[in-house]
């Protein structure tokens, strides 16, 4: 009896609750909208280096749509050498005479990359060229991982000197581009203006910032009358002052009267604002902030919803993190240690879902959220950034997106008592149980489940007891394929540590971390039965795991 008793005791301690799942493919909720096909990142310079390539085509092969990609720096003058939150084209520069030299190789090799890739551009119309800076000096910054962030707010960031030069450059890049790539096809990329006006980014006032939007979309219309334009990719609506600013630009969009053609209103084609996290270090220990997130997403899209004028419109969240700063790593800064591992892949799987729910509680069309995470070239392997990929070597991370790339069709009802409720986690996130989440979809031939155990807390904790049912599928034999990242699939960084972590890995352990990179299967695919229309399975899902489901028939 009492070893018994201890038997049940070392289960309850090693897992859960048991959760069960219940997956209907005949209770359609419409399409599933991929808006996690959207990636950005700092330093466009990263774009065409050989890393940045490699990492470009595994996102564009893990989507089932075209990813567009979002970059800063793209006007921003210098040679183009690369370095931590910085980058530059050098596309504009003037004369001895003051005459404006435009040079588009480098924003034609970055956007090269893209295309060749079938991707899009999601062109940021910044930052300020120095020829053109109202306030030029300093210009360059050497900001690095410990330095005072608001050192990289240079010459930049200010107003342009001469709006109607700051004009006519827009209108050349636009009408370059269209002649280098063609009307159809600059026609599907989307152009915004600036980056986070409401912060350091911009140093002008929110009314020279409606003047320079005004005046940058009116280029771009000029160049191509159809192409789409929007904005203001402020961040952090949840904040006060940024939900005035968000408000301000709608209002000046809406109603305003527009600093070019004096007309009512500016176009605004998509509405796009930044939502982030806030991660702690508590005790030695990471503890994600995802309510900071979904706060932001929430206050952003109640907003947009308020404008029956927008309410409509597509929306971009032109920046979706758990925090706030890519570059800054984790040796410098604790609280981001959840960037190489579990916690990171598991954030992203059971956030992304509740972009999809919110947007719907407020009745808003959200197109894309981007995640702005890329790859960092020439530092150190797992140096704790927030990137996808790390000397070639693909995150865990990775894996949830291409995960979610498999994810088609139509999203399905999941009726599931494990998942946490949308106002319980914009209140406090999850710090008390743990969040067992589940999203469906459905198309012709196939179904797909997304399952992931995620909590806050960075501790280790019980593994999940999941008694997952699909039902709605053809009756008789169902392929099933099982996916998984956690520690021992689908995770380059465990293997990394499990080699001794080594500063320079040989041609083999290189290869190694390589395939431990890529996205793997719990077993070989089967065959099961699908008695009545419906298929059942029992799995354990670790703390910080994430599981797909393909079904296919």
């Amino acid at each position: 009896m009492r070893r018994l008793w201890l038997v049940l005791l070392m289960c309850s301690a090693a897992f859960g609750q048991p959760v069960s799942i219940r997956v209907d493919a005949g209770k359609k909720l419409g399409p599933l909208r991929p808006a996690w096909s959207f990636f950005g990142h700092d330093e466009p310079n990263y774009t065409y280096m050989k890393n940045g390539k490699k990492l470009l085509s595994e996102l564009s092969a893990a989507s089932s749509v075209p990813v567009y990609v979002r970059v800063h720096s793209l006007l921003v003058t210098g040679d183009g050498e690369p370095a931590l939150k910085w980058g530059s084209t050098n596309a504009y520069t003037e004369d001895a005479e003051g005459k404006p030299v435009y040079d588009w190789t480098l924003t034609d090799r970055i956007f090269d990359t893209y295309v060749e890739r079938g991707m899009k551009p999601l062109v940021q119309i910044g930052f300020m060229p120095q020829a053109l800076s109202s306030r030029p000096e300093p210009y360059r910054h050497h900001w690095k991982p410990g330095d005072n962030y608001n050192d990289i707010y240079t010459g930049w960031a200010y107003p342009p000197k001469d709006y109607t030069k700051w004009a006519e450059l827009v209108y050349q890049w636009v009408r370059h581009c269209v002649a280098k790539y063609g009307e159809a096809e600059v026609l599907t990329w989307l152009w915004e203006v600036w980056n986070e006006p409401n912060i350091g980014y911009w140093k002008g006032t929110p009314e020279e910032f409606h003047k320079l939007y005004d005046y940058s979309v009116d280029a771009v219309r000029r160049a191509l009358p159809e192409a789409r334009v929007g904005g203001d990719d402020s961040t952090g609506p949840a904040n006060a002052n940024a939900a005035k600013f968000l408000r301000d630009f709608l209002d000046h969009a809406v109603k305003g009267t527009n600093y070019v053609t004096g007309e009512k209103g500016s176009p605004l084609d998509f509405v796009s604002f930044h939502a982030k996290g806030s991660p702690r270090f508590v005790d030695g220990n990471v503890v994600m902030g995802i309510e900071s997130q979904l706060r932001d997403l929430s206050k952003g899209f109640e907003i947009i919803a308020s404008y029956p004028e927008l309410k409509n419109k597509p929306i971009i969240i032109g920046e979706s993190d758990p925090e706030g700063c890519a570059a800054c790593a984790a040796r410098y800064y604790p609280q981001n240690a959840y960037r190489n591992g579990l916690m990171y892949s598991a954030y992203t799987a059971a956030v992304m879902p509740r972009h999809l729910d919110l947007a719907a509680k407020w009745g808003v069309n959200l197109r894309g959220a981007v995640t702005w995470a890329f790859e960092f070239e020439d530092q150190p392997y797992f140096d704790g950034f927030r990137d996808l990929a790390t000397n070639g070597i693909d995150k865990p991370v990775l894996n949830v997106f291409r995960m979610l790339g498999m994810m088609t069709g139509d999203r399905v009802a999941v009726e599931n008592a494990g998942a946490m409720t949308l106002d319980s986690m914009i209140e406090s996130g999850v710090k008390q149980n743990p969040d067992i989440h589940a999203m469906a979809s459905v198309d012709a031939r196939s179904m797909t489940v997304l399952v992931s155990n995620y909590h806050d807390s960075g501790k280790a904790g019980p593994a999940a007891a999941v008694n997952l049912t699909i039902a709605g599928v053809p009756a008789g034999r169902v392929r099933m394929q099982h996916f998984r990242v956690d520690n021992t699939h689908s995770n380059a960084y465990e293997a990394w540590k499990n080699m001794g972590s080594p500063a320079a890995p040989s041609a083999e352990q290189y290869a190694a971390l390589e395939s431990s990179g890529q996205l793997q299967s719990m077993e070989s695919p089967k065959w099961v039965s699908a008695n009545g229309g419906s298929v059942a399975t029992s799995f354990e899902l670790p703390r910080h795991g994430v599981s797909l489901f393909v079904l296919s028939w």
